[in-house]
């Protein structure tokens, strides 16, 4: 006699598959959602993007590379170069809740006429993206980057996002944060920094492995001067909302 076949019987490992892909996307979620709350209290040892290129250097054999990163609190970082590096990437970083929408808009109305995708990218996507993802234009690196940026946003002030971007920015090739900047370039801590100086640093962050802050290149030299001009148009650190001295 064959055995009978219990109705549904057959549903059950689907049901254990889709139990487990909810476990295991809840774990995810809770897993970032705690790494996130807990890098607002707690200086990051290092970042996505650090570790992706140390691998990169001892993977191409690159023997003289070395990776410099120095975490410095906001108070002790000169209140220029906040403000610069918000002058020069993100001039609505103290009014958004962390995307840009007109920049996104006019980025892809120019992408339509024929010019090229360029980025629209806030202080909060780059602490996102540099933090916890890797470089490139995917979109599944784009939703993590859009869902890290809404946690980022939801769960630090904004005095804290501008204090990670200073710190975990790259300056240069393996130059990493404001002090290590300011240490490379300058000869100073980035305590010292004056407005020429932090405009210097800020006019190389579209591509640090290309441009110097010091010496400067004209097109560095050039930026700099635009970037110190819109910092006094918009009002010095004051703009910002926060007392970075405090």
């Amino acid at each position: 006699m064959r055995p009978l076949l219990r109705i549904g019987s057959g549903r059950r490992p689907w049901r254990r598959l889709v139990r487990w892909t909810a476990l295991t996307v809840a774990a995810l979620v809770a897993t970032s959602v705690l790494a996130v709350l807990a890098l607002r209290f707690v200086p990051p040892l290092t970042s996505a993007f650090m570790v992706a290129r140390w691998v990169e250097a001892r993977a191409g054999g690159e023997r003289g590379f070395s990776l410099d990163y120095r975490w410095r609190p906001l108070e002790d970082i000169s209140p220029q170069l906040p403000i610069a590096v918000v002058a020069a990437e993100d001039q609505k970083f103290p009014s958004h809740r962390g995307f840009d929408l007109d920049a996104i808009r006019s980025a892809l109305d120019a992408a339509d006429e024929g010019g090229r995708l360029r980025g629209a990218s806030t202080i909060s996507q780059q602490v996102a993206k540099n933090l916890f993802l890797w470089s490139g234009r995917s979109f599944v690196r784009k939703g993590l980057e859009a869902y890290f940026t809404v946690l980022i946003e939801a769960l630090w002030p904004k005095r804290r996002i501008v204090e990670v971007y200073v710190n975990v920015a790259e300056f240069g090739d393996g130059i990493y944060g404001a002090e290590a900047a300011a240490r490379h370039y300058f000869g100073k801590p980035a305590s010292a920094l004056d407005a020429r100086q932090a405009a210097l640093l800020a006019a190389v962050l579209p591509n640090p492995r290309r441009y110097r802050a010091d010496p400067p290149s004209p097109f560095v030299a050039q930026r700099a001067a635009w970037i110190a001009r819109q910092v006094r148009q918009l009002g010095g650190p004051d703009y910002l909302g926060f007392d970075v001295q405090r």
